[in-house]
């Protein structure tokens, strides 16, 4: 069969002035792309936290301590520095300051439990690289030491406290007020301990170190979240990021020094990461947000600072929506709210859209290992809500049948593959699974199933591990949760699967739904399971249809905020 996918036909809907980017524009490094910034902007504030504001030339000073800091205790190019922290300002000195000395930076969830940081960090020693680790005194005392001699190859340790950025009279008002975890940092055998202010930002140079960095140097090791197997970390190289950061503020058509950040995203995440990096790059400022599940202090933080782009994942969208607060904002200055890492309801698109300005939600569709941004919904011209736009600039994109490896028609659902130069480098000493992963066409296969239109929009329908299979029938979980979610009591759905006894090789397909708070309800549960499932049959093929219904008080979560099916599934 020709393929559909080989004349890339979907650029002829891109913005007018898109298009793809010479590679050369790849030919660099993030510190010396955000170079021109920090010489540009010095004097403008590039983070805002708890309402302490932080110039580009602070930034640029406090990353060159911390870059110091590490050559000076015998990193080289190459070894890692793990960063187990919110979103704080010290993550991003550490994030600058590790990449400005060579070496690699990897994000380390600061919700892991003390067996899961241990895989982490021992994979990343793995090979006699030397690990750094910067966290916070509560996880230090709390997990840290615990696993520390387990961990012959962290050579240092970098502590502070989520209050650490303000001056020590200031933390204990904080505290006085505030719930703030704290733990105590001591000594640790054959590794050097330090505290992130008085010791890196008090005691090394702020001058820029001289590190030869490459486009080919692998900058980062981001672990994807292990819903198969151990989790494991994709390589990115400088070359990759840059290439995705630049194709997409060409897309976006971003100005340097014209836009306010706010991200609910954590920057252990790539996508948190990549949005942070980016606002930096561009001149932008950015308001840090350790907790985004406080609707009321992001509130107070959009009503001080107006940000242009907002970034977040679906459920924490939806909580906002349903903040009265946040209705009652004034969001004229909002260009545009982007939203990734999970599907998101089309009922709560348009809710979202009532109350921020129409035209402003903007859907795109990524993974850790595409470094992240593969399709996006276009700036100016026609964004689908529900769809998550058109391959972005440099991207080839297929749709495959993964059985057979070969391509669907368009309209028909087939797992995402991509090439390009955001494919990551592989998988960090699992090279079995970078094979399973990349083939050798450098095509990524995602494990997402996806269907392409006519015009070249995608709508993510499932992934291939969440597809249900009822008497023979694929139920793409993610299309009908859509579906189900225009139900009046549904405020958050999900649909997994559970094997039939009387059946095998089928499932029972099972629904999840915590309850829309403006929903009026009487507290008769059969009453309303019954008028859901009426409402399916009507809607949903009868295969679609759930045989199980459970309201929940709260669908569990994963750290980012995406609806966690693996709970659900236990």
């Amino acid at each position: 069969m020709t393929s559909p996918y080989e004349s890339r036909f979907w650029m002829k809907n891109w913005d007018p002035d898109v298009k793809d980017l010479d590679p050369k524009e790849f030919e660099t490094t993030y510190p010396e792309y955000i170079r021109a910034m920090f010489d540009k902007f010095p004097n403008n504030m590039a983070l805002s936290y708890q309402g302490l504001e932080i110039t580009f030339s602070e930034v640029d000073k406090r990353s060159n301590q911390f870059a110091n800091m590490l050559i000076e205790n015998g990193f080289n190019k190459g070894d890692t520095v793990g960063i187990n922290l919110a979103n704080i300002p010290e993550y991003i000195y550490s994030v600058i300051g590790t990449l400005k000395a060579g070496c690699v930076v990897s994000g380390v969830s600061p919700l892991m439990s003390d067996v899961q940081m241990q895989y982490q960090l021992d994979d990343l020693g793995k090979g006699g690289k030397k690990v750094a680790l910067v966290t916070l005194d509560a996880i230090f005392e709390h997990r840290l030491k615990k696993i520390a001699p387990t961990l012959p190859q962290l050579k240092l340790v970098v502590a502070t406290s989520v209050v650490g950025s303000f001056p020590k009279e200031q933390q204990e008002k904080i505290k006085a007020v505030q719930d703030i975890p704290f733990g105590e940092v001591t000594p640790l055998e054959g590794k050097t301990v330090y505290n992130f202010q008085d010791d890196v930002l008090a005691n090394y140079s702020d001058e820029l170190p001289k590190v030869d960095v490459y486009p080919d140097d692998i900058g980062w090791i981001q672990y994807t979240g292990g819903t198969t197997g151990a989790p494991k970390g994709a390589m990115l190289s400088h070359r990759n990021c840059l290439s995705n950061m630049k194709c997409i503020k060409a897309w976006l058509q971003w100005e340097e020094g014209e836009g306010m950040l706010l991200s609910g995203f954590p920057m252990f995440h790539i996508a948190g990461l990549t949005v942070c990096e980016s606002a930096l790059a561009l001149g932008w400022g950015q308001i840090l947000i350790a907790n985004p599940r406080d609707a009321l202090h992001i509130c107070n933080q959009i009503k001080t600072y107006s940000p242009t782009v907002l970034v977040n994942v679906p459920s924490l969208y939806q909580i906002l929506i349903n903040f009265k607060k946040f209705k009652r904002l004034d969001h004229s200055k909002l260009r545009m709210c982007i939203s990734a890492a999970a599907p998101f309801p089309k009922e709560s698109q348009e809710k979202l859209e009532e109350i921020i300005g129409q035209g402003k939600l903007l859907e795109l569709y990524g993974m850790t290992e595409l470094s992240p941004v593969a399709t996006m919904n276009p700036s100016i011209g026609k964004k689908i809500l529900g769809k998550v736009g058109l391959p972005i600039q440099n991207v080839d994109l297929k749709i495959i049948d993964a059985d057979t490896g070969e391509i669907v028609p368009l309209g028909e659902p087939g797992e995402i593959c991509v090439a390009g130069p955001l494919v990551m480098q592989g998988y960090y000493n699992k090279p079995e699974e970078t094979a399973k992963a990349v083939d050798k066409d450098g095509y990524m296969h995602s494990g997402d199933v996806g269907i392409m239109d006519e015009d070249g929009y995608v709508k993510i329908v499932d992934r291939t591990k969440d597809m249900i299979i009822v008497g023979g029938f694929k139920v793409f979980s993610a299309k009908v949760e859509d579906t189900l979610s225009k139900h009046p009591a549904v405020g958050i759905i999900a649909l997994v699967g559970e094997p039939n006894p009387d059946r095998p090789g089928s499932e029972i397909v099972n629904a999840y739904i915590q309850l829309d708070p403006d929903f009026e309800y009487d507290g008769n549960e059969e009453a309303l399971k019954e008028d859901f499932i009426n409402f399916a049959k009507e809607n949903c093929a009868a295969y679609e249809v759930p045989k199980k219904i459970h309201v929940m008080e709260d669908i569990p979560l994963t750290v980012i905020g995406k609806v966690d099916k693996k709970i659900l599934r236990k």
